[in-house]
């Protein structure tokens, strides 16, 4: 299920047929070799203008910091909370202690 499927080796094109070699009753001429062209690359290359740079440090520095404003204020509500449990620990035990005391 998971193992790789490779096609078969057969669905390659053929190769091409080599040109025919001069002969002695054919005049050889000098052609120049062909200029080999360039290539354009695979994917486009993105290019930032001074404008766009701008804005995608802005972007980039309004999300870390709201990011971090969510992250200290998730801390800072779990400290509340542990506070609270504990001080509501040290009155039911206050409230224990009285009782048992009577």
């Amino acid at each position: 299920m998971f193992t790789p499927k490779y096609p078969t080796p057969d669905t390659a094109p053929p190769p091409a047929a080599p040109a025919p070699a001069p002969t002695a009753n054919t005049p050889a001429t000098s052609a120049p070799a062909p200029v080999p062209v360039s290539q354009a690359p695979a994917r486009p290359t993105v290019q930032l203008t001074p404008g766009g740079l701008i804005t995608v440090v802005a972007g980039g520095t309004a999300v870390v910091l709201v990011v971090g404003t969510v992250l200290v204020s998730l801390l800072l509500a779990v400290a509340v909370t542990g506070v609270s449990v504990a001080l509501v620990a040290v009155v039911l035990r206050l409230l224990l202690k009285d009782l048992h005391d009577r």
